[in-house]
């Protein structure tokens, strides 16, 4: 694989196939992504707090949309990564396509 490989979710077909606004796990086969939906935008992240390593997917959204990791409550905005709680961390984020044959997520580096 190289660096800027598309890799396709093969779970889900569509966006309407995945719940709203709940953090799931996809498996890639050799690395496992965080993926959301809200509204019809996909969102794909590490799945491992940048902080502790918690698993993110066991966490929830706030009302403002962020990301909320399950240990400590550190939020995260998806479109970027930014931690909007202020501690300081970022979390990895992939671009995500939706496609004719399905959802695609590209891993960078």
């Amino acid at each position: 694989m190289n660096a800027d490989s598309w890799m396709r979710i093969t779970e889900y077909a569509s966006p309407a196939d995945i719940p709203e606004e709940k953090p799931l796990e996809v498996d890639l086969g050799f690395r496992k992504i965080g993926l959301l939906r809200r509204g019809e935008r996909l969102f794909a992240f590490a799945d491992r707090c940048p902080h502790a390593g918690a698993a993110l997917c066991e966490g929830h959204t706030d009302a403002r949309g962020h990301l909320v990791c399950p240990l400590h409550g550190f939020r995260f905005e998806l479109s970027r990564g930014y931690n909007s709680s202020g501690e300081g961390y970022k979390l990895k984020t992939f671009p995500v396509e939706i496609r004719e044959d399905g959802i695609y997520i590209q891993l960078l580096g």
